[in-house]
């Protein structure tokens, strides 16, 4: 999910980057270890029948003490058949994936992301790298989780990837994501406060041609088709506990804009290559931007070359925030802050055949709770004053959308929500669009900065 550059909700806030308290967002939420690993198992053998040697018949005398020979083969031990146990056969997966993954990994060993290596060497502090690993000691499952979210992402997408073809509308499409991330997590989201332990990181974005970012469909918008010479960035994010994997991909069906598309796809990976402790912000952005502009795309007989969108950025995430305070934009600056250990980062780009700069278009995408927002405030509509409890209880400062309110059953919640956007508690955030006629193409990826490495959490054989 791209952070706009000017006046963006977190730009300008200060945010360690590693651990944010919630305690202005309604509290910690509970129930946040989760367990899983390993095979699963359908069952376990069966008990084998017991049988007896008996001593030949016919060769022990009437008095077998007179014969040693034969008393030695009357006395002969029992022997037993070995149990045969059934094979323990892992549970599979369903199609669409319906099958929760602490099911089918009941111990939590969830594979690793994309290993690489840095290209510098790191000189942070020891001060620097002794509070990166207290911090990632401290939460004994941030490292599970995540892989589990990550796990989570990627079999998401692969059904999305299937199921999203012309003639699709972009409301099913969003809502069966949805579903499936909700299904492998095993959390339905619809009791209060289950959507603070795990669910969706931010609504599902569904962006086609020149609609760059922060579009989803909403109740009240006419279904949109998606059309073959559709060129659609999906782009939505899993969380555990508060930490979000961000990840997206553009998919297109015309090969028209295979050049669009590679083009955006290399600079993300150019910029998680040069990504990593003690890298400043600038030569990450100059990398970005000399890989994505060295394309260009032919479209009806003219060529347009590809350039970086200049005011969104990639950015680091933090504990209930998507945006913690960082930005990594996709063109050269000035910027010489360095990323640290410990930090997650989500890398991604955007390039366009159109002006390079986002315009604000119609409606809403979405709604977060304001970081600094005070927990007790003097609202004039009692819908409000409820709303906010609503959104505090069940999504802290996780951002959602009016489909996510009505699916836990509240009503009429426009004028409230209208309220505490107006008095600053609660940030609406509106579709990007870049100019008419363009068409634009996003990758990103979730990376943690380890010590001795960077995890791609995100990565998998699509992308």
């Amino acid at each position: 999910m791209g952070s706009r550059t000017p006046n963006h909700s977190y730009q300008d806030r200060k945010d360690d980057g590693i651990q944010q308290s919630i305690a202005n967002s309604g509290g910690e939420p509970s129930g946040s270890h989760l367990s899983r690993d390993g095979d699963g198992c359908l069952g376990d053998g069966a008990a084998a029948d017991d049988s007896d040697d008996d001593a030949e018949a016919g060769v022990a005398p009437l008095d077998a003490s007179n014969s040693p020979k034969t008393a030695t083969e009357a006395q002969k031990k029992k022997k037993k058949k070995k149990k045969s146990k059934k094979k323990k056969t892992p549970l599979q997966q369903s199609w669409p994936p319906r099958v929760p993954l602490d099911d089918i990994y009941p111990s939590g060993d969830f594979a690793e992301g994309e290993i690489q290596h840095y290209t510098k060497i790191a000189t942070s502090t020891a001060e620097q790298r002794y509070l990166a690993r207290i911090h990632e000691q401290a939460d004994e499952n941030f490292l599970k989780n995540y892989r589990k979210a990550a796990e989570v992402h990627r079999q998401a997408r692969k059904w999305a990837q299937e199921f999203a073809k012309p003639g699709q509308t972009l409301i099913n499409i969003a809502e069966g994501i949805e579903d499936t991330v909700r299904a492998l997590l095993a959390n339905s989201g619809l009791e209060t406060g289950d959507c603070l332990k795990s669910g969706m990181g931010f609504p599902t974005g569904l962006c086609l041609n020149n609609e760059t970012a922060h579009y989803t469909p909403n109740p009240g918008h006419k279904d949109v088709v998606l059309k073959y010479e559709d060129v659609m960035k999906v782009d939505f994010g899993v969380h555990i506990n508060g930490w979000i994997v961000d990840s997206a991909f553009t998919m297109h069906f015309d090969p028209t804009y295979d050049n669009l598309i590679a083009a955006a796809k290399d600079a993300t990976n150019t910029g998680i290559k040069e990504t990593g402790i003690d890298v400043r912000i600038c030569d990450i952005s100059a990398a970005i931007q000399e890989a994505m502009e060295s394309y260009e795309v032919e479209i009806k007989g003219k060529t347009f070359p590809v350039k970086s969108v200049k005011n969104i950025t990639a950015h680091n995430i933090a504990q209930w925030h998507i945006h913690a305070g960082k930005s990594i934009p996709f063109i050269k600056n000035k910027d010489q802050t360095k990323l640290e250990e410990g930090e997650v980062i989500a890398i991604e780009t955007f390039g366009t055949t159109g002006r390079g700069w986002l315009a604000d278009d119609d409606g809403i995408y979405g709604y977060s709770l304001i970081q600094d927002a005070p927990l007790s405030v003097n609202l004039p509509l009692h819908s409000a004053k409820k709303l906010h409890k609503t959104i505090r209880e069940n999504f802290s400062t996780i951002p959602f959308c009016r489909r996510y309110l009505e699916r836990l059953g509240v009503e009429r919640y426009l004028a409230g929500m209208n309220s505490l956007v107006s008095n600053g508690i609660v940030e609406a955030y509106k579709p990007l669009v870049d100019s008419d006629g363009s068409y634009t193409a996003q990758f990103e990826h979730t990376l943690l900065l380890r010590e001795q490495h960077k995890e791609v959490l995100s990565r998998g054989d699509d992308y």
